[in-house]
């Protein structure tokens, strides 16, 4: 899984405990509020490994239709041959 870097990326990916346990520093003098400059690169960092994430789930899902899809073909031939070879033992 790729890993989004900046100035102010932590190591590893994010998890909900992890985010959970973001302290974003305070403005200068102590002042109320965050600065934009670490809220921005945390959404972007939160934006590109949901991106990475929906990316990787759309092609398990594409992987597991394509696993179906010839497990369904498999299964169609062996009833076949089953039937034709319950037929000629008959």
């Amino acid at each position: 899984m790729a890993v989004y870097r900046s100035r102010h990326a932590q190591p590893g990916p994010l998890t909900p405990d992890r985010i959970l346990g973001v302290a974003l520093p305070r403005t200068s003098l102590c002042r109320r509020g965050y600065r934009v400059d670490e809220v921005d690169a945390l959404l972007h960092r939160l934006a590109h490994e949901l991106r990475d994430r929906t990316r990787q789930l759309d092609l398990t899902r594409a992987e597991n239709h394509r696993i179906k899809e010839a497990l369904r073909t498999w299964q169609g031939q062996h009833a076949e041959e089953r039937s034709r070879a319950r037929q000629a033992a008959r």
